[in-house]
């Protein structure tokens, strides 16, 4: 089959620390979701594709996938499975989803991507996400995430001679930008708007050194939530069409690595190989919902997706290219900085979301005149890198 799938349907829950949530109830509330929105039965469903980062860490919970069973008994002995990839693990599923029904083993898919992860203190939560690192190289040596990132908004300061000053101002401003959008998202983890000004002149108290020279506020947020989708062999009314999909893996590590500190090197392949799959260019996509992991791996996605060229990211801010009314708008939704960054759920969630906004029925701000939207995940320090293009149907 060599036609394009479609979404006809999606649901997200609410981003958050969500105390009174399992990885069960979310799972559930968002499968049913997206099923209702996609208004089919659910015995068209032929198959089930999860999302899920560390289900095992967060709770206790490896074996996941087949839960579909007990949200939808109707779904009974058709095959369901579990995709991990790191933050990049939602996008994996949806990209496999699309394989299954592109191969003719399915005609509709549902796919869901859950986390739950204020199950665990601090320490633990670190440590489990950690995983998702070159343990024995990174992980093991007491690297976080933060700090991994970190090593970019190094390397990018000493590539391109930019101060540690003139480096916050751009990060603050996009940090101010993913909360100015998160306050308008009801779905968002953070409802807050603050400005640039207000961000920079934080106490220390309230904007620490996580891991130099990235601050509390350069850092997305530990989020529970859930989000899925339907796809298609067939469109029908308000679906949207996926016109290409694309992954590049590169090093698992950063630290130490053969990899460029400067620049997303494995997103940029992939961003361009689904430009091509779809005939495409950045010029042609009006809005983009990208992994905001840290402010600084959303500054150097702009030349990664083509909106700048290398080391002149900061030129996307300057022209309010970003923006509403400017060339793309980046992360309407708040981003995981803002919507918040359930890990298994990150890329499932930007999937139904960009859906939403392509149909008219944004959750948070609609932007007009959306023909087609680019979606870039990332898993890892940006080892896994994938990306969708969707369009109006």
């Amino acid at each position: 089959m060599n036609k394009n799938i479609h979404i006809i349907g999606a649901y997200n829950t609410k981003f958050g620390n969500l105390k009174e949530e399992t990885i069960y109830s979310l799972y559930e509330a968002a499968a049913n979701g997206a099923i209702a929105d996609a208004q089919i039965e659910v015995k068209e469903i032929d198959a089930v594709f999860v999302g899920n980062y560390s289900g095992g860490s967060f709770n206790n919970q490896e074996h996941i996938a087949p839960y579909g069973v007990n949200v939808m008994p109707e779904l009974r002995h058709i095959p369901m499975y579990r995709a991990e990839n790191a933050c990049a693990s939602g996008t994996s599923a949806i990209h496999l989803a699309e394989m299954a029904i592109k191969s003719g083993k399915a005609k509709k898919v549902l796919v869901v991507g859950v986390e739950k992860m204020n199950s665990l203190d601090t320490k633990n939560t670190a440590l489990a996400l950690a995983k998702a690192s070159y343990w024995e190289k990174e992980g093991a040596n007491s690297y976080t995430f933060p700090g991994l990132f970190a090593v970019y908004a190094k390397g990018y300061m000493k590539k391109y001679g930019v101060s540690l000053e003139e480096l916050q101002g751009y990060l603050a401003e996009i940090s101010s930008k993913a909360y100015t959008f998160g306050a308008q998202n009801p779905l968002a983890h953070l409802q807050k708007a603050r400005s640039k000004e207000d961000i920079l002149n934080l106490p220390e108290g309230k904007n620490p050194m996580i891991a130099n020279p990235l601050r509390l506020h350069d850092c997305s947020l530990i989020s529970d939530g859930a989000a899925a989708v339907v796809l298609s062999a067939e469109k029908k009314k308000n679906s949207v069409e996926i016109v290409a999909t694309s992954s590049a893996s590169d090093y698992l590590n950063i630290v130490h690595s053969k990899r460029d500190n400067y620049f997303l090197d494995g997103a940029a392949v992939a961003v361009k190989k689904a430009f091509e799959q779809a005939k495409m260019t950045v010029e042609d996509v009006q809005l983009a919902e990208v992994h905001d992991c840290f402010t600084i791996t959303e500054l150097l996605i702009y030349s990664a997706i083509g909106l700048t060229k290398k080391g002149k990211e900061f030129e996307a801010l300057q022209n309010k290219d970003v923006y509403i009314g400017g060339k793309c708008v980046v992360n309407p939704s708040g981003g995981l900085k803002a919507k918040g960054h359930p890990v298994g759920a990150t890329g499932v969630s930007m999937h139904a979301l960009l859906y939403k906004q392509l149909t008219d029925n944004a959750i948070g701000v609609q932007i007009k005149n959306v023909n087609a939207g680019l979606i870039l995940n990332i898993g890892g320090s940006g080892a896994t890198n994938m990306v969708s293009i969707l369009k109006r149907s």
